[in-house]
């Protein structure tokens, strides 16, 4: 008797990952191809710009994708957000409405959208429930970006809710790993820290940070969140409505640190002795950021991390790699 392996019920879809290059897109599809998916679509962004709408309904209706995995978007740290409202704010709705439309033209069976813990109200003291959308003010360094990713998933609520799509937004904290951006003028706080302490030398190991180090942020490895979108990819629509709260889902971590415990684990994984000096302490960002994932962890109850220094370390020797 022949015993055939049951197929998780996307392995053989037409599945079109947007914005693979990038670090969670690069992640996501790394694990799909681990699980077997034979049938990825990808696309460069010199080959097509995901805000030119005329292009992306032309290249949805050659590669006639089943689902979609929406890991596009312009970003950047708290100095490239502030320095380029327009420019934030403009990319990240032109490439988020012309995928939805064109998910919807063509009947995409399921989209999985990734928002951002940015959307959140600032100076939450307590954890921050997904109920807490639009409840208070936007940190304002980067208001352009929040507003561009609410919007993003306020439009999978209401095709669901219109249309009858299948429009799904995971919120993730804050990312690190593979493929992140170390530009100093645009990245975030803790590839900048990897990038600056691997500048230092044992005559010059002064290390110099925006703000004040008091902010917290949890932190979540992209690859243990790549695992989790193909999770939440494979469930039915009735089980992730009924976890989700109006289209979205949150997913943290178990790690969090102050910006200043931060930097000094970074150094201690890494190995290097630093001084810390903290520049330009007014740009903080918001004090605390620590996403409520209690919905995530009711429908998936065996979520595992990898550790966190093994975790940098990989990042770390990517880092290296791509220098």
């Amino acid at each position: 008797m022949i015993i055939r392996k049951k197929l998780d019920p996307i392995t053989n879809k037409r599945v079109f990952i947007a914005g693979h290059s990038g670090m969670v897109g690069s992640a996501v599809l790394n694990y799909f191809i681990s699980k077997g998916l034979k049938k990825i679509i990808t696309v460069s962004s010199s080959k097509l710009d995901l805000r030119n709408k005329i292009k992306v309904e032309k290249f949805f209706k050659k590669t006639k994708p089943q689902i979609v995995i929406n890991c596009a978007a312009k970003v950047g740290g708290i100095k490239s957000n502030n320095n380029n409202k327009v420019k934030f704010i403009e990319d990240n709705i032109e490439i988020n409405n012309n995928i939805f439309k064109s998910s919807f033209n063509n009947n995409i069976h399921r989209l999985i959208y990734l928002g951002s813990s940015c959307v959140y109200p600032k100076n939450y003291k307590r954890t921050i429930k997904e109920e807490d959308l639009l409840s208070d003010y936007l940190e304002t360094t980067n208001e352009a970006y929040s507003l561009a990713k609410i919007v993003g998933l306020k439009t999978c609520h209401y095709y669901n809710k219109e249309k009858g799509t299948d429009f799904r937004a995971i919120m993730p904290c804050n990312l690190f790993g593979p493929k992140d951006n170390y530009d100093l003028n645009n990245s975030h706080v803790l590839p900048a820290i990897i990038k600056k302490i691997s500048l230092l030398t044992p005559k010059n190991n002064l290390l110099e940070l925006w703000g004040s180090g008091n902010p917290k942020r949890e932190f979540l490895y992209v690859k243990d969140l790549a695992k989790e979108i193909f999770f939440l990819t494979n469930i039915s629509k009735k089980k992730f409505e009924k976890y989700s709260y109006k289209s979205m889902i949150n997913i943290g971590s178990k790690y969090e640190f102050q910006i200043s415990h931060l930097a000094k684990l970074i150094a201690k994984i890494l190995k290097k002795k630093i001084k810390i000096k903290y520049i330009n302490k007014t740009l903080d960002g918001t004090k605390r950021k620590k996403l409520n994932y209690k919905r995530f962890l009711s429908l998936k109850k065996d979520f595992k991390q990898m550790s966190f220094e093994k975790s940098l370390l990989e990042t770390y020797d990517s880092f290296l790699n791509e220098k």
